[in-house]
């Protein structure tokens, strides 16, 4: 069965990158453009992982991460945040609210496959 992966960024360009990585290693992939449309998808649609920015209007990243974690529908789902911010008390934070890991932008897409491939088992 293929893996759904949800990606959330407001940057069209780097949710269009991130998408066809991962569709061309035969995962489905889901978009958002904010935190809040990531955190609708995420409670109504099943993903296997999540893979999130910080910096986005209306929700940051680590909001959505606290919010899903308190829905039914977010609990158990690896989350990863991919952004250009990588201060260690950002990543402290993403990781209390319940992120598994944290990649700085710009990716490199094997790097980005290989964090996917672990975090989904």
């Amino acid at each position: 069965m293929t893996k759904t992966i949800l990606t959330v960024d407001d940057s069209p360009s780097v949710r269009r990158m991130i998408a066809m990585t991962l569709r061309e290693a035969g995962y489905s992939v889901l978009e958002a453009s904010d935190g809040q449309e990531g955190l609708e998808v995420a409670t109504t649609t099943r993903c296997d992982a999540i893979i999130v920015d910080q910096n986005m209007p209306n929700l940051n990243g680590i909001g959505m991460i606290q919010s899903l974690r308190k829905h039914p529908n977010g609990q158990g789902i690896p989350i990863v945040v991919l952004s250009t911010d990588s201060t260690d008390s950002l990543k402290q934070q993403a990781r209390e609210a319940g992120a598994l890991g944290w990649m700085v932008k710009p990716f490199n897409q094997e790097k980005l496959l290989s964090v996917m491939r672990k975090v989904l088992g």
